[in-house]
C-alpha cells in the first residue's frame, strides 16, 4: 500500500545548491585598467624611441674600438678618449683659470653669440622676406642673388667681418647672421607668395588694415614655412659660430678645439664634437617645439 508523501517530505530531500556556486558581479577596475593602457602605450613608445638608436651607438662604439685598436691607428678608442677626457665628461662646468674652464662654459659663451646673431637674423630675415613675398618683381631679381649668397661658406665672410667691426666678438656675431639669414628670407618670402587668394578675398570683404592683414593672415598662413626657414638657420648658425671662433679666438667651443688641435689632444677634440652634436641638435627640437605650438591647425600649402 503506497503511502502518500508529504510535499515537505520532498523538499527536504532535494539538496540544495551549494552558496559558492552563486555567480557574483564583480566591477572591474575600469579607471586602473585604462591607466595601465596608457602607461603600457608610452613603456613602448619611449623604448621603440630610444632603443633602436642606443643599439646602433653600441654597434658604432664597438666597431669604432675594434678598428682604432688594430697597430698604426691614428685615431684614440672610445676606451681611451674616455680616459684621457674624463674630468671634460663628467664636470662640464669646473673653472681652473681663465681659459681652463668646462666644456659646459664654452657652450653656454658659444650660445650666447648665438642668440645674438640668429636672433638678428630672424627678426630681419623674416620683415624683409615678407616684403619680398608680396612683389612678384622682387622675388625674382632678389631670388638669385639671395640663392648665390647663401652658398658662400661662413669662414668667407670672416675676413670681411674682421675687416669691418675690428673686433672678433662683433665679427663672429656678424657671420653667425649672414650665414643663417638667407634661409630665413628666402623661406618666408615664399611662404608669403603662396598665401591663398581665398584668405586676401576675406581679408578685403572684412576691411582689415596692414597690421590685422599681417598678423591674422599673413603669419598664420605662412608660418609653416617661416619656421623651415628658422630650423635651416639654427642649423647654421650653430655651424657658423664654430667655424668663426677657431680664427677669433676666446674661449668658445670652436676655439676649445683649435687649441685642442694644436696641443694634440685628440680625445678633448671627439668630447668637443659631442658637445656640438648634441647642443646641435637640442636647439633643432626646440624650434621644432615651437613651430609645432604655433603652426597647430595650418599646413603649408
Amino acid at each position: 500500500m503506497n503511502m502518500p508523501v508529504a510535499k515537505s517530505d520532498i523538499s527536504a530531500s532535494i539538496p540544495s545548491a551549494p552558496t559558492s556556486a552563486v555567480a557574483k558581479i564583480v566591477p572591474l577596475p575600469l579607471r586602473q585598467t585604462a591607466m595601465n593602457t596608457r602607461l603600457r602605450a608610452t613603456f613602448v613608445k619611449v623604448v621603440s624611441a630610444v632603443l633602436p638608436p642606443l643599439i646602433m651607438t653600441i654597434l658604432l662604439l664597438t666597431a669604432w674600438q675594434l678598428l682604432c685598436m688594430r697597430p698604426g691607428a691614428t685615431l684614440p678608442t672610445p676606451t681611451k678618449i674616455w680616459t684621457e677626457a674624463y674630468d671634460l665628461i663628467v664636470d662640464p662646468f669646473f673653472v681652473a683659470g681663465p681659459q681652463d674652464i668646462g666644456l659646459g662654459w664654452r657652450v653656454l659663451v658659444s650660445l650666447q653669440r648665438v642668440a645674438i646673431g640668429y636672433g638678428l637674423a630672424a627678426v630681419f630675415g623674416i620683415a624683409l622676406g615678407t616684403l619680398i613675398g608680396q612683389s612678384v618683381w622682387a622675388m625674382r631679381g632678389l631670388d638669385p642673388i639671395f640663392q648665390v649668397l647663401r652658398t658662400i661658406s661662413p669662414l668667407a665672410w670672416l675676413p670681411i667681418s674682421l675687416a669691418a667691426f675690428r673686433d672678433s666678438q662683433p665679427s663672429a656675431i656678424f657671420v653667425i647672421f649672414i650665414t643663417s639669414v638667407w634661409p630665413i628670407i628666402i623661406n618666408t618670402a615664399v611662404g608669403i607668395r603662396n598665401i591663398p587668394q581665398d584668405y586676401r578675398n576675406v581679408a578685403a570683404v572684412l576691411r582689415l588694415n596692414h597690421f590685422e592683414f599681417f598678423w591674422k593672415i599673413m603669419i598664420p598662413s605662412a608660418a609653416p614655412y617661416i619656421f623651415t626657414g628658422l630650423r635651416i638657420g639654427i642649423g647654421l648658425s650653430w655651424l657658423a659660430i664654430v667655424a668663426a671662433e677657431m680664427l677669433t679666438g676666446g674661449v668658445g667651443i670652436g676655439f676649445f678645439i683649435w687649441d685642442a688641435w694644436n696641443s694634440s689632444r685628440l680625445p678633448d677634440i671627439f668630447i668637443a664634437l659631442a658637445y656640438i652634436g648634441i647642443v646641435g641638435f637640442v636647439l633643432d627640437r626646440i624650434v621644432a617645439g615651437v613651430a609645432s605650438i604655433v603652426t597647430r591647425g595650418t599646413s603649408a600649402n
